[in-house]
């Protein structure tokens, strides 16, 4: 396993993170095991959130961490203000309900990253800095940051912060993969894929901050099941969010340059669409949903599968030079 750092987490970061949406108490077995072995190989950081599974999530993975004894080795990422059906929940008093609801749900005096949900460009990013700051300064938090953040909010309110001498984003969370994302999965996704994330992208590789990149194999696209002729016959939820947001003709033709690339490098598809993403010139964390230990190493593995900038240039358009 690769590790790398975020300003304010004290302990090495996993360059692959595993989400824990598929962990329940309704599977405590399925759970833990999955959890115990991605930890023995090395994946020590992983992601939760307050509106997983209305807060089973966040208890059976607390559960987890109790059973286990192993907080201290692990790095710890949940994220708190989303949205309901009520109203955008990008507040200060929302951020300290979550938060202080998470910590309870996982049975710790202390979050090593809190991100935000969700945006709301609606709310000025002062008070939101100013109470993220009370919480790193009560040791609730360790470092905050920024899922489904603009990058242009992001710089805002760190330019907030460094003006009043306040900690800011340590990272953000937008979603990034080899497959463009022509139809956004949830409302108020950011994605730095396209044409419409260029700015963004040229934002990041810039200033090097950390970025953890959520359905790093644009959920599921890569796996081989979807194909232009089969994607009427797909009725499980998650199934039917790839196909709206991944199933067009320009991915489909980068999944058959993956495939090519994959035969040429002795790869899986599926190793060959990370290592493009590792390849950026991003300080790159990607988010992986891996539903057990060797799905997981496999994952793994490309983050020593180094591409050319020819092959990077050639997954995106095609062309080499």
């Amino acid at each position: 396993m690769h590790y790398g750092t975020i300003p304010g987490v004290t302990k090495p970061v996993a360059r692959l993170i595993q989400g824990t949406v598929m962990i329940g108490s309704n599977n405590l077995d399925y759970s833990f095991g999955l959890l115990d072995d991605i930890l023995a190989l090395g994946g020590t950081t992983f992601d939760a959130a307050h509106v997983y599974g209305n807060g089973d999530n966040e208890r059976t993975f607390g559960r987890w961490l109790a059973a286990r004894g192993v907080r201290e080795q692990v790095v710890l990422i949940t994220k708190g203000a989303h949205h309901n059906q009520d109203r955008r929940r990008v507040t200060p008093f929302d951020i300290s309900a979550d938060l202080h609801d998470s910590l309870a749900r996982l049975g710790t005096d202390y979050i090593d990253l809190y991100l935000l949900h969700r945006d709301d460009p609606s709310v000025p990013v002062g008070p939101i800095i100013e109470v993220l700051n009370e919480h790193l300064a009560a040791g609730l938090i360790h470092a905050f940051g920024g899922s489904n953040w603009s990058h242009t909010r992001i710089k805002e309110a760190n330019e907030y912060a460094a003006a009043r001498g306040l900690t800011p984003f340590a990272v953000a969370s937008p979603h990034f993969s080899l497959a463009v994302q022509v139809e956004e999965p949830w409302e108020n996704c950011i994605s730095l894929t396209g044409e419409k994330g260029a700015a963004a992208r040229h934002f990041y590789a810039d200033n090097g901050m950390p970025l953890l990149t959520w359905s790093s194999l644009a959920g599921g696209f890569f796996s081989g099941r979807f194909r232009p002729d089969n994607l009427d016959t797909f009725t499980e939820y998650l199934d039917r969010l790839c196909v709206k947001s991944y199933c067009y003709p320009d991915n489909f033709a980068r999944l058959e340059r993956v495939k090519e690339l994959a035969e040429e490098r002795d790869a899986t598809v599926a190793q060959v669409a990370m290592a493009y993403v590792v390849a950026q010139p991003f300080n790159v964390f990607p988010l992986v949903g891996c539903a057990n230990g060797g799905e997981y190493a496999a994952n793994a593995a490309a983050l020593d599968l180094a591409l050319t900038p020819d092959e990077v240039r050639w997954l995106e358009t095609g062309a080499r030079d």
